[in-house]
């Protein structure tokens, strides 16, 4: 399995980025998994004289004071491997000074290179195919399984599904802060913090996205608690790019003047999500149900 890198003394690199590069490629042209060991820095200036790449099998794990309480201790990975790779500062390139290949253990087939987590990569382009795949409806696993027939198998692909998974879990929760969603829900709390009567709830799917949102501040519930005997659900308004519908729960106060007693943000106009929604709202007003509702034309219940 090897597909041409040549690792010998006095082999020089640019800078260190470049070093740690080409000493995950060659672990990847033969087989063995790679890690970095620790660098050597100048005393003075702090720069980095030299520094040491190891097999990710380099060294024994250190005994935890904790093991005594462990279960299913994780088994042992590192068998003491010596191969290594030391390159050292020479004017302003690094140059290999001391390669050591002794491996202690076997080393991986081809076909299962791409496991190991220093071969794993996703890149922008694999990124973006992701998340359109995604916004598009597809399930994760049919995704991964389509993108690796694009490569030709999944040995070609560069990362594994559990990888893509957490790629994905990573963006929404990146979303979630610094989103739209992320906004709204620092909103929420914000508002629980100034009136502990503020009412919001949210629905995920089982890809942990948030579907549908509900809310409605203390103004709200203590109108419905007054004239929530007769409600308007109106589901006519869309304020997004994406479409979304937001309903509003409405009526009239005794002056006949336009009150609101909850609102939500909605994925669609499924039963699935008039019924969380219905649900929801007699949950935020103690399950006090109106006498009559009337509803939109474009409302599907």
């Amino acid at each position: 399995m090897d597909t041409g890198l040549s690792l010998k003394l006095g082999l020089e690199f640019d800078n260190l980025e470049d070093a740690w590069k080409f000493w995950v490629n060659y672990g990847g042209s033969k087989g063995f998994g790679v890690r970095k060991h620790y660098p050597s820095k100048n005393k003075k200036d702090g720069c980095i004289t030299s520094y040491i790449y190891v097999c990710c099998k380099e060294g024994m794990r250190k005994p935890d004071k904790r093991d005594f309480k462990t279960n299913n201790p994780r088994p042992e990975t590192r068998t003491g491997c010596a191969t290594r790779m030391k390159v050292k500062r020479v004017g302003e390139r690094y140059r290999v000074v001391d390669f050591i290949d002794d491996h202690n253990h076997p080393l991986h087939p081809p076909e299962t290179v791409h496991l190991l987590p220093c071969q794993r990569k996703i890149t922008d382009c694999q990124a973006y195919d992701l998340e359109m795949a995604e916004q598009a409806g597809i399930q994760q696993k049919a995704s991964f399984d389509l993108m690796s027939k694009y490569t030709g198998g999944r040995e070609n692909l560069g990362y594994t599904r559990e990888d893509a998974k957490n790629y994905l879990n990573s963006k929404r929760r990146r979303d979630m802060a610094y989103g739209e969603a992320g906004i709204l829900l620092q909103y929420f709390q914000q508002q629980l913090i100034d009136n502990p009567s503020f009412f919001h709830a949210y629905q995920m799917d089982l890809e942990e996205q948030i579907t549908n949102i509900f809310w409605a501040d203390a103004r709200m519930l203590f109108d419905y608690h007054c004239f929530g005997d007769v409600i308007l659900l109106d589901t006519t308004y869309c304020t997004n790019g994406d479409h979304r519908p937001l309903a509003i729960f409405s009526g009239f106060n005794h002056y006949r003047g336009g009150v609101i007693f909850g609102a939500a943000l909605l994925y669609d106009e499924t039963i699935e999500s008039f019924k969380w929604l219905f649900q929801t709202f007699l949950q935020a007003h103690n399950q006090k149900n109106p006498q009559t509702i009337f509803t939109d034309q474009e409302t599907k219940p």
